[in-house]
């Protein structure tokens, strides 16, 4: 006997063989347009699809199929989506949070690794992906002693493929800078984009911070490190163009926050800004917010930001996910930002508050910022 989606669909007894088959022929979750399936086998009291859609309820239940081990959840998933999700499987009192058995896609971040599923239409962008042409850049190794931190700091410095002393490079400090080695492909991207002369041969300074939440949280001295320490050490070391028109930072999340604030500490060191996902939250009456402690500094820079912004650089592109709950501030910012003058690109991608998602973004932004000769032709 043979079984369709459809008579999954239906309530009522299926032949256990037969299932097996359909499961062991099929790819989960199985998309079918706008419909993604999952399907969980195992011994269970409940299981759940834990994902991190805003505005949607952070646990599905799946339906057990009836007479089998076998599970089932259908999700409305629109096109061009990308979601990372776990399932929870409960066995009385025991919950466990696991990635699907049956899907091979997942993520990794910080905290450990989500399975992911991905809307029709949704592609791995070829230029995220080692390209065996393009000549690979190099990843070198410094310690900075601070003063203004009161002690070392690691970071890393990217140069590109063929780097010579007699050229002057761009400068990009990004922050979690290891993080986006890691978890977004940053060198990759940036050996690629480079190679396919979508962006200028440039020197990346990747900065990590051991005390991100509050360091990244407008912290005058974090922004005085950045402008007063670190560049002038990038500049003493590598051969930089050495203007603020071919200067530029970057950041995800508080990361974002920190880029922002460092530009706008230090107006006309930068020329470009890049911010993913920036927890640009603020209040329009009063200091009540909905972030806890950890954001209050972050609500005082912003407010006061939006008071009065001036014009810290003379590009800023932005993006950010629409299923994350940062899309309402980071929408809010947008109109603010070109009302300063500023160049203003904004993006919004079916996708959370992930590495992936500010991974799929850079071409556009790196692109769109440090314009390379094919760009320019293009655009």
């Amino acid at each position: 006997m043979t079984i369709t989606l459809g008579d999954l669909r239906r309530s009522g007894p299926i032949d256990f063989e037969s299932l097996e088959e359909f499961v062991r022929e099929n790819e989960f979750p199985l998309i079918d347009g706008t419909t993604a399936t999952f399907i969980y086998r195992g011994h269970a009291d409940e299981v759940l699809l834990r994902h991190w859609i805003y505005g949607l309820s952070s646990t599905q239940a799946f339906t057990r199929i009836a007479g089998t081990e076998f599970w089932r959840l259908e999700m409305e998933l629109p096109a061009q989506s990308r979601v990372e999700y776990k399932l929870e499987v409960v066995n009385g009192d025991e919950h466990r949070l696991v990635q699907d058995p049956l899907n091979a896609n997942f993520a990794h971040d910080p905290f450990g690794a989500n399975s992911v599923v991905y809307g029709h239409g949704y592609e791995v962008p070829d230029w995220s992906l080692p390209d065996p042409e393009a000549r690979p850049g190099e990843i070198v190794e410094h310690v900075l002693g601070s003063d203004v931190l009161g002690g070392p700091r690691d970071f890393q410095v990217y140069l590109p493929a063929r780097y010579r002393e007699t050229r002057r490079y761009p400068l990009l400090v990004v922050h979690d800078g290891e993080d986006f080695l890691r978890f977004a492909g940053l060198k990759i991207i940036l050996d690629n984009l480079i190679h396919r002369l979508e962006i200028p041969p440039l020197v990346a300074v990747l900065t990590q911070s051991p005390n991100r939440m509050s360091e990244y949280a407008d912290d005058e001295n974090h922004a005085k490190f950045i402008v007063e320490e670190l560049i002038p050490i990038m500049e003493e070391r590598y051969s930089l163009v050495g203007v603020p028109a071919a200067r530029g930072i970057m950041g995800s999340s508080f990361g974002a926050v920190a880029s922002l604030a460092t530009a706008w500490r230090y107006p006309g060191t930068f020329s470009a800004l890049l911010v993913q996902s920036g927890s640009f939250a603020f209040t329009d009456i009063g200091d009540e917010h909905e972030g806890g402690p950890v954001f209050d500094p972050v609500v005082k820079f912003v407010n006061a930001f939006r008071e009065e912004p001036g014009k810290p650089v003379e590009k800023v592109y932005m993006s950010c996910g629409t299923y994350e709950p940062m899309i309402y501030y980071n929408r809010s910012m947008v109109p603010l930002l070109e009302r300063t003058g500023m160049d203003v690109r904004y993006t919004e991608a079916r996708d959370g508050h992930n590495w992936e998602n500010w991974r799929d973004r850079l071409r556009e932004g790196l692109s769109w910022l440090f314009p390379g000769p094919l760009w320019m032709v293009y655009e």
